[in-house]
């Protein structure tokens, strides 16, 4: 395919020093919990401006941990409806029962405003997810809400490495936050999640969870009902590559966005605008195209004529939606269903050439114009 959706780039300098570490990490026989996987901790915690970092085998056993460590079982958490499976599946798996929340259209995230009528005494966290890396900022006033409310916040910033609000990084907002290095993502480990949390028990808890509830690495006495949630040594040498790169990754995909951004204008198509004192990583670039297109007639005509693959929605559809988690007392949650159903997500790495960038537009220009014409014929 002439653009993909998506590239993952490991320079080749990169895979050198890589491929070096992870052989002599072989010879050593350490291949979990170990230098590396501590050095990426040190590292992402200061990306994510908390106090601690803990390694895990994924995206999704890192929100799972959050919500064993806060004790959601038995109680309510509040989860967007715009979001990945794994986010509503984390908490079910930890004992916990879903309230679905509406989408806010202007950025995809949580509905302020829902999450406050969705509040009860049975709440036991409220989730934010920073869809696409932008992180919403009515975030200060939902930090509000929950603290009132003796809640903890809880960020799924799996899309939102090195993303800003105010100067404050995404992981900073709540009382922990996962994050997801699977291959997607605006850096990869290969397999993998972080949690970041400036909570000391929460960082004690997790760290057990992880590694079959031991109270200690060499230790058989088991004190918590864990899992193997470890990420191993050769994961953390890439994760720790990546996040080095991450300042120069996120630089190259807002240029990207900025091309897109020029071009668009006057098509139609309306892009998500990036709240003002923000800095988005750009993990995906979302647009509107009119009303009325066809999604899936529109993304196969660019992957068939045109050679462009556009990158997968956030989300196609919302969880309330989901068979696996139905029926829900959520309802319609209208706003959601319509922004699920709409959007697009033009294609962004961190190797795509402005000259990319614009045949993307230039091709998605051609293909609604198309459809346009066959939709009137």
């Amino acid at each position: 395919m002439r653009i993909p959706p998506a590239k993952i780039h490991i320079p080749e300098e990169d895979r050198t020093q890589i491929l070096a570490a992870i052989d002599a990490c072989l010879a050593s026989g350490q291949l979990t919990l170990g230098k590396h996987g501590a050095a990426f901790e040190e590292a992402f915690a200061r990306t994510a401006g908390t106090t601690h970092a803990i390694a895990t085998s994924s995206g999704t056993s890192a929100l799972e941990i959050i919500f064993r460590a806060i004790g959601v079982a038995g109680g309510e958490v509040i989860v967007p409806t715009n979001t990945f499976f794994a986010t509503p599946a984390a908490v079910e798996h930890a004992g916990g029962v879903v309230r679905f929340a509406e989408c806010d259209p202007a950025t995809f995230s949580i509905d302020v405003d829902h999450v406050r009528s969705l509040l009860g005494p049975k709440t036991r966290a409220v989730v934010v997810v920073h869809i696409g890396g932008v992180i919403t900022p009515r975030i200060a006033e939902l930090q509000g809400i929950c603290a009132r409310a003796g809640v903890p916040l809880v960020e799924d910033a799996a899309h939102a490495h090195g993303s800003t609000l105010g100067g404050k990084p995404a992981g900073s907002f709540g009382i922990a936050a996962a994050f997801s290095f699977y291959p997607t993502k605006v850096i990869t480990a290969g397999e993998g999640g972080m949690i970041a949390t400036s909570d000391d028990r929460i960082d004690e808890q997790a760290r057990v969870y992880r590694d079959q509830g031991k109270a200690g690495f060499t230790s058989n006495f088991h004190t918590l009902l864990g899992n193997n949630w470890r990420l191993s040594e050769p994961h953390a040498i890439i994760g720790g590559s990546q996040l080095a790169r991450l300042p120069e990754f996120i630089a190259a995909r807002q240029r990207v966005a900025a091309v897109y951004d020029r071009l668009l204008a006057g098509t139609g198509v309306e892009p998500l605008r990036i709240p003002e004192g923000s800095t988005c990583n750009y993990y995906k670039y979302i647009a509107m195209p009119p009303a009325g297109v066809d999604r899936s007639a529109l993304k196969k005509t660019l992957r068939e004529r045109y050679d462009v693959g556009l990158s997968g929605e956030v989300y196609e559809a919302p969880c309330h939606l989901q068979p696996v988690f139905g029926p829900q007392a959520a309802g319609s949650l209208p706003v959601a269903e319509e922004l699920c159903s709409r959007h697009i997500c033009l294609p962004v790495s961190a190797v795509m050439p402005d000259d990319d960038a614009a045949y993307v537009v230039e091709s998605l220009v051609k293909a609604l114009a198309e459809q346009r014409v066959a939709t009137e014929a």
